[in-house]
Parts: C-alpha cells; structure tokens; sequence
C-alpha cells in the first residue's frame, strides 16, 4: 500500500493559513464534550480491542478505557484550550550596532509523527497538543487499539468539520506494521517523530527511522528510602507510586531501602500487603519481610529483577549501606526517567536532587506526580528521558522550535 497519499495530505494542511486561537480553543473544547458525549460509542469500540487481549497482559489496563478516564481524557484537553499558546512568543530581541533587529519567536514543529501501542488515550492527547501549538499529528497506534483509535478519530473528524477545519490536520494511518515502515521513511513529509510505548517499540524507532526523533523512554523508576525517612510518610509514598496505577512509566519498580531501616521494612511495605503486591527482595529484605510478608507474595530476587519495568504488581527491593551507594545503584539502572528521595536530611536531600541524572527527581513526593496534566501542561505528547530538546512531560513548549526574524532598512553587508 502506498502511504504517500496521507503524508501528502498532512504536509499540504501544514501549509495552510494559521488558524485563530478562539477557534483552535472551540476545537478543543468541543471535541471534549463529543467524547462525553459518545461515551457509550467509544467504549463499545473499545471493548472491541480489549476482546482479543489477555486481562493478565500489562497493556490491558493501558489499553481499557472507562466513563471516569474519558471525563479525565475530556478534562485535560479543556485545560490545553485554557493555556496560553507559546506560538509566536518572543524569545530574544536584540538591536545590532548596524541597525539590524534581531529576534527569535516559537514556531510550530511542523508535520509529527507519533508511534504508539495499545494506548487509545494517546489519540487525544497528541491531537489536543498538537492542534493547540499549530502542529499537524500523523498518528500511528498499535492494532491493540484499532478499533479505539478508529473510534476516537472519528470523533476528532466530525468536530473538525462542524468548524469547517481540515480533517488531515489529525490523520491516523492503518494498523498495519507497513504503515509504521513508511513513517519511518517520510523524508520531507514528517518533520519530527515520537514513539511512546515500550523500550523495544522506542528502540525499533529509533534504530530504524531516518526521520528525526525524539524519545519517550520506558520508566524505570526507584525511590530511595533513606536512613532519615519518615516511617509513615515512606509507607504512604511507596504504596502511591507502586500502585495506583501500575501499567503507566512513573509507577515504582525497586525500592532501595538503608540497612539502618530494614527492621522497619514489615511496616513500611503493610500497604503493598493489603494491595497483594508481589515482591522481589534481596537477601537481607526478604530475611526482614519472611515473617510478615505472605509467603506466596515474597520471592528471593534474581539479577533480572533489578533494572526492570514491572508494568504490573510486582517490584523489587534493593539494601544499601549508604546514601552513596543509593546513588550508585540508581545512576547504573535508571532509564533516567523519575527517581525519589524519602528522607529528613536536608543535606542528602539536596544532593540526591543534585546529582541524581533523570527527567523528574523527587523528594518525599511520589513518582506518580510525572505527568503533563500534574505538571500544569494540560496534558503529554509523552515523557522525555533524552536532553536534547525536550526532557520530561512533553507539553506545548516542547512542540514547538524557533525561528529568527531580521528586520532593517537595506543594510547591506560589508565583507
């Protein structure tokens, strides 16, 4: 199948006359309402995909959509109608000696491309912020959510065209693998792409596009229960971050936890006990659990349980001997994503933030925070754990670039 046909759509809405903010804002806020709105049909289509998945495979939870997330999905995109644009916000002005003026000014990324799996929410979101920054979006979602995807799109297309908009302005390709091949090869068509899913899907893009990408990395995420840390507030934070929603990247993977505190470890893990959270502690954790974990939720931990994305009720639990050796172990297995402190040290507080390499880095706060609606962004094109242009939760700043405006007066130059 030739795919062409789609990018040249997209790229040809790219060229057309910016749109007015209040309109851009009605667009939102009244896809918002559709999606309430067709609740009933989204879900239906929804339950589809969920049909021919495995409820114990981790996807599933991503995959499931209810009334409660679409009013959360709806809710979000009417914070991004309500945030101010970055686009055409002036970043520098200069006046040169010979009369030039210099200035530079957000622009939109362009056309973007965005691969992602079974993750129907992601159709939202990425229309919503790229809509609002002047982006077109050519989304790409897993066959998981086809049905869901279709569904959504829909949606998006009959508010766009109410408003007289160009629906290629939010184009979803075909579930198939082919499809994923061409965005990867859209020279000239896609200006940036961006992969949100698993670290093999964000690596395969990677490894394989010769269109420009940024990464969305998988979340291996710690927290760090230092020899300071506040029994009750620690036991509440874990519990948080572990399991309020395991299937998302800021849910906690491996607790490190000081010797000088193991004994507090049976407290400190009741909540992940009465939330039947499968454990894989290492030899001290588990001689200091044996007698109050359930014996079929604790397991001695293997080499391949540290450094792993759970996505489910499983974590790990690593003993250390110092702060410094925390830090060791982090820099050696984080994905750089979200890391957390629990500590009363100011000064270990302070260097953990410091030093510690990741996207977001906390202290007494659990990693579950990591995310654009959290962030006061309105929503996320994803989680950035690169440095290079965007880090973190990708909200409207982070589509968009910059240009330079030079203004004179027939200056020319002298060599």
């Amino acid at each position: 199948m030739n795919y062409n046909s789609y990018f040249d759509k997209a790229r040809e809405a790219s060229r057309k006359a910016t749109l007015a903010p209040a309109l851009i804002n009605k667009v939102l806020e009244d896809v918002a309402a559709e999606a309430i709105a067709q609740t009933e049909y989204i879900l239906a289509e929804n339950q589809k995909d969920l049909d021919h998945m495995d409820p114990a495979d981790p996807k599933y939870d991503r995959l499931k959509l209810t009334a409660d997330r679409i009013k959360g999905i709806a809710g979000d995109m009417l914070s991004v109608a309500k945030l101010d644009s970055p686009l055409g916000k002036q970043l520098s002005a200069t006046e040169m000696p010979n009369g030039l003026s210099i200035s530079k000014i957000r622009v939109p990324l362009g056309v973007v491309g965005v691969v992602y799996e079974a993750r129907p929410n992601v159709t939202f979101d990425v229309f919503a912020l790229c809509f609002k920054t002047g982006n077109i979006s050519v989304l790409k979602g897993g066959s998981d959510a086809d049905f869901s995807n279709k569904a959504i799109i829909s949606v998006i297309h009959e508010v766009l065209e109410k408003h007289g908009v160009d629906i290629n302005v939010a184009t979803l390709l075909p579930a198939e693998r082919e499809a994923t091949t061409a965005l990867l090869n859209a020279i000239g068509y896609i200006d940036v792409l961006i992969p949100r899913g698993s670290q093999s899907l964000i690596d395969f893009v990677r490894d394989n596009s010769k269109v420009p990408v940024i990464e969305t990395g998988a979340g291996i995420v710690h927290t760090y229960f230092d020899e300071s840390g506040d029994l009750e507030k620690g036991a509440e934070i874990i519990a948080n971050a572990k399991t309020r929603r395991v299937s998302v990247c800021n849910a906690l993977d491996c607790l490190i936890i000081h010797s000088a505190r193991l004994s507090d470890l049976p407290r400190l893990s009741h909540i992940l006990k009465e939330k039947e959270v499968e454990l894989f502690a290492d030899e001290r954790a588990f001689d200091a659990l044996k007698n109050d974990y359930p014996a079929y939720l604790l397991h001695k931990a293997s080499p391949e349980h540290f450094g792993t994305e759970f996505l489910s009720m499983k974590m790990a639990i690593k003993t250390v001997d110092s702060f410094t050796e925390a830090l060791e172990y982090i820099a050696i297995n984080s994905s750089k994503h979200s890391e957390a402190i629990i500590s009363e040290s100011a000064e270990n507080i302070a260097q953990f933030l410091n030093d510690v390499d990741a996207a977001a880095v906390y202290a007494n706060v659990s990693t579950a925070f990591t995310d654009g609606a959290q962030f006061g962004l309105g929503a996320e094109i994803g989680i950035s754990t690169q440095k290079l242009h965007a880090r973190g939760p990708m909200g409207l700043e982070e589509l968009t670039s910059y240009k330079w405006l030079v203004k004179g007066n027939g200056q020319t130059r002298i060599p």
